[in-house]
């Protein structure tokens, strides 16, 4: 990463706030998004009478589209060069922008038709624009400012990420459930929320447009290197990202139903889907956590300084949303995570595999335990799932230099673990008959990020 420079060399890392900030819109914006598809999964499979491997097909059609644009995009940047490198990240947002818009807009057509495939259709091209973004915003975020701040800079951009996705259960579960109450089961209730995104997505897209965002340029020619898998960390990496985007999603695609089981806690769709949120929040507080605890530059007390804040923050808005109960549950669970995190002594690997040491845990409660402490493990998930995939990311690029971007489109290939892990817990939930012992495919998937953090992230050469 060291060979890659601004286009002025005697910008500061600190004057590159304002591109950070309206960068960070993009982590939100696809957030959000991402979310929506835990809604759409209990939604859809009650309009079309879905088993649950059928109702997964929704993050199968959405995490697919990163492989396969991801795949596309490898090749290309072998046999010809970086598309990113040629048009530029802020050109590469855009783009990304303007197809995940044409993807929200399919819904409308889906709805009238009331086609469970041409919803899938259209959930992979909104993906395929959420890849772009992937693609270009990651490693921009991480090269934007000094090398030893980009775990910090992509947990900050997490946490906004993570932000959306605490809002799109609160919001989209009340516009698309709303009509459930009323004993309705309807298609057509997608169809406002994902109008409204599209336009949001275009006025963003324009917005990008015309801001002026420093343009990130290699220092020598673009390099573009089929041998990238010499290295060891970064195809560990790979994995690591599979496993975890597969494990977080897989997680999150059945906790509105895993809430609705009688012997767990019995809620409907819309009671369920504020436990989403908090699962969502959960995430969004432990990135900030770990953008603050993995800065540089501020001594262990301010550290501890903010993240004390940030947590009688986060305590003060569940109190207020969901009450004082809810707050109790969520002050324990977040200072457990800030013990972790300490335990972790701010070391980005090392917290790493503590927080999947964690998550391991919390599984192993959800699975063989019942009611609410059921509930409450899974939902604690979400803190401790908060700084893995920026720290995979960033251990994964470390010290590629100019294959940053193409190594960034190999890891964010990797997402399509989502598409894989999500359907193969739906198959164990069927072919067993329990939701519940199904949680055991995502535990398999943090056992190996529990490896990486230990083992794999190390820089080697290999055949």
């Amino acid at each position: 990463m060291s060979q890659i420079t601004a286009k002025s060399k005697s910008k500061k890392a600190e004057n590159y706030f304002a591109p950070l900030a309206v960068v960070t819109l993009l982590f939100f914006m696809w957030g959000f998004i991402t979310c929506m598809n835990d809604i759409l999964i209990p939604h859809l499979q009650e309009v079309f009478t879905l088993k649950n491997w059928q109702a997964m097909l929704v993050q199968t059609a959405f995490f697919g589209a990163y492989f396969v644009v991801s795949l596309g995009y490898y090749a290309f940047s072998v046999l010809k060069f970086d598309p990113i490198g040629k048009i530029g990240y802020k050109n590469g947002i855009v783009l990304g922008l303007l197809i995940a818009a044409i993807g929200c807009a399919l819904f409308l057509p889906a709805a009238t038709m009331l086609s469970y495939g041409f919803f899938l259709f259209a959930l992979f091209v909104l993906a395929c624009g959420i890849t772009l973004l992937q693609i270009a915003a990651n490693p921009y975020v991480a090269i934007l400012g000094p090398p030893d701040g980009a775990s910090s800079r992509l947990n900050m951009t997490q946490a906004f990420n993570s932000l959306g996705t605490t809002l799109a259960p609160v919001i989209g579960g009340y516009l698309i459930f709303q009509t459930v109450g009323e004993g309705i089961i309807d298609a057509s209730s997608v169809k406002l929320p994902y109008l409204g995104l599209s336009a949001t997505l275009i006025v963003l897209a324009l917005a990008i447009k015309l801001f002026p965002l420093p343009e990130i340029q290699l220092s020598q020619s673009m390099h573009t290197s089929s041998r990238l898998f010499k290295n060891r960390h970064l195809v560990f990496g790979v994995i690591a990202i599979f496993a975890y985007v597969g494990g977080e999603v897989a997680i999150g695609s059945n906790i509105i139903n895993f809430a609705r089981l009688p012997h767990i806690a019995g809620l409907s769709e819309a009671e369920a889907s504020h436990f989403l949120a908090l699962f969502w929040g959960g995430a969004m507080v432990g990135r900030f956590f770990g953008a603050i605890a993995l800065a540089s530059g501020k001594d262990i007390q301010k550290r501890l300084l903010l993240i004390s804040i940030i947590f009688l923050v986060a305590l003060l808005a569940v109190a207020s949303i969901y009450g004082l109960q809810a707050a109790l549950y969520s002050g324990i669970l977040i200072l457990v995570n800030v013990v972790v995190l300490v335990i972790g002594k701010f070391i980005p690997q090392r917290t790493l595999w503590l927080f999947a040491a964690a998550v391991i845990v919390l599984l192993s409660i959800t699975i063989f335990t019942d009611g609410y402490l059921a509930l409450w493990a899974l939902i604690a998930i979400g803190l401790f799932n908060s700084i893995m995939f920026p720290t995979i990311f960033t251990l994964s690029i470390s010290g590629l230099g100019k294959s940053t971007s193409q190594a960034s489109s190999i890891l964010v290939m990797a997402i399509v673990g989502g598409a894989i892990i999500t359907p193969i817990q739906g198959l164990f939930a069927d072919y067993f008959g329990s939701v519940q012992f199904s949680f055991i495919v995502p535990l398999a998937c943090y056992l190996y990020i529990m490896f990486f953090g230990i083992n794999g992230y190390k820089i080697k050469k290999t055949d």
